[in-house]
């Protein structure tokens, strides 16, 4: 570890962060590690049950106070923080690249795009509108107004740890509801930089409050149970997700889920490969392929699947992989040796089925949790590969003959957050939009994120969406009201 990133370490704050305090774990600490080195980066405070209740003692006691702030000051506490981010960019995307492993560009765009949320809801947060007028059979009249849903548990995952922050903290802080955050015990860190800035900004004391763990159950069941609490947001896989919505059931939570996903990659006999190739490589590769809108499956035309193939595979075969931190790596480690071994095992039984390596395949000696860029040939649906959210720079591609085949294939999975489309005919991506069961679609590109743009899937991959004018809503709630006419 260089100097800067000692510096940077030992600035940032380490305990949890409740009622505008800093105070320290009733479970002690735990370590957060480098996953490219297997260092130990930092010490954070481990909370407990009765730590995450203080946390909400704090966000009730506040929430009264903070749905009252007007809307503008609320955005302007989002505006300060946007700017503070950009001012400091830099040490937020080393310290990304640190805790998570992620090439350093691809930290930077992260901070871009993350910073873009507070950006976005702080002029949100005075667009909170409603309506008003006469009942149509002449009974009175309608008043239809929306008020903060009260407070929040936040739970956020590790392979975005500034982003899915912000896009759950933003909207909630613009609606005038108070919140407990819980990051991902992997990469915790940034967070924690987050709600300096926050607080920085003007954010009162209890209307954020963040509670670092090492076990997350016990702290999200007391949570749930305690009637204080109006809404849950998760952002994780969708075995645990389907756990805290039955714990949910219990009060009658409002809940957003951005659960697991299986992306098509569909590329039609008339697509440009170009176009194709490139869009491929971004849709899998970013963050290590350690993303839920990550393509999974790679549905190839059969004319055009062995050009396709020659083309990404050389790509493929020329990322560099190494330290996030280093210039010039394209693919970091991947978060966890539990993950290398998921990624040999994906490798493994497609191999035994018949599927043909093309390139990479083995996870090289360490330290750090590394795995080769891979490209498998002849993949088939009964694969693990493509069966399973991957979650890893593995890339494995099928063949298909029809239209009809490529949608069903698509679409022969419970997940739906987005898929991926490659066509020069405009009228068949306009079937497409259509026929592919997923909540995004991206029609001849590789990325479809933006904090302007309602982010969520269907069927197992979600409930409700984030980001756009749609994200603010799930905050809060919407109420009526009918009066007499002032016309007797």
């Amino acid at each position: 570890m260089n100097a800067r990133e000692t510096t940077l370490l030992e600035a940032l704050p380490t305990g949890l962060y409740i009622d505008g305090k800093w105070v320290d774990g009733a479970d002690g600490t735990f370590d957060v590690h480098d996953p490219a080195t297997g260092e130990v980066l930092a010490r954070v405070a481990d909370a407990s049950a009765q730590d995450g209740l203080r946390a909400l003692d704090a966000a009730a006691a506040a929430q009264r106070s903070w749905a009252r702030t007007p809307p503008r000051e609320r955005g302007e506490v989002l505006r300060r923080t946007w700017q503070l981010l950009e001012d400091r960019a830099e040490d937020f995307a080393l310290l990304m690249t640190l805790e998570m492993g992620k090439p350093i560009a691809e930290s930077r765009a992260e901070v871009a795009y993350g910073g873009e949320f507070l950006r976005w809801f702080a002029e949100e947060a005075v667009r909170i509108s409603g309506r008003y007028g006469p009942a149509p059979e002449g009974r009175g009249l309608m008043t239809v107004s929306h008020r903060p849903v009260g407070p929040c548990y936040l739970v956020t995952p590790w392979n975005f740890p500034l982003a899915m922050a912000t896009r759950k903290i933003a909207p909630a802080v613009a609606a005038g509801c108070t919140a407990v955050v819980k990051p991902a015990e992997l990469t915790p860190l940034t967070t924690l930089a987050l709600i300096d800035l926050l607080t920085e900004a003007g954010l009162p004391p209890g209307v954020v409050n963040v509670v670092t763990t090492s076990r997350p159950e016990p702290l999200s069941d007391a949570l749930l149970a305690d009637r204080r609490l109006r809404k849950l947001s998760f952002t994780g896989s969708t075995r645990v997700g389907v756990s805290l919505l039955r714990k949910a059931a219990g009060n009658v939570l409002r809940t957003s889920m951005e659960l697991g996903g299986n992306a098509p990659f569909v590329v039609f006999e008339d697509a440009d490969l170009d176009r194709a190739v490139d869009g491929a490589v971004l849709a899998k590769f970013r963050n290590i392929g350690q993303a839920c809108t990550a393509a999974n499956r790679f549905l190839v035309h059969r004319s055009v699947a062995d050009e396709f193939v020659a083309r990404l595979t050389d790509r493929v075969a020329a990322l560099t992989v190494g330290r996030g931190t280093e210039d010039g790596v394209e693919i970091g480690p991947l978060v966890s040796d539990r993950a290398v071994e998921g990624s040999a095992r994906l490798v493994g039984d497609a191999v035994a089925r018949g599927a043909v390596v093309r390139t990479g395949g083995r996870a090289p000696a360490g330290p750090g949790h590394y795995f080769e860029p891979t490209l498998l040939d002849g993949v088939t649906a009964e694969m693990a590969v493509s069966a399973e959210e991957i979650f890893a720079p593995i890339v494995g591609v099928q063949r298909f003959d029809t239209e009809d085949e490529a949608v069903a294939l698509a679409n022969a999975t419970d997940f739906g957050l987005v898929g991926y489309v490659f066509t020069r005919d405009a009228q068949r991506g306009a079937r497409m939009m259509e026929l592919i069961e997923t909540g995004m679609l991206g029609l001849n590109v590789g990325a479809v994120s933006n904090a302007a743009a309602p982010f969520g899937g269907v069927k197992q991959s979600g409930l409700g969406r984030e980001g756009g004018a749609e994200g603010i809503g799930e905050y809060l709630e919407t109420t009526y009201t009918l009066t007499p006419s002032p016309f007797g």
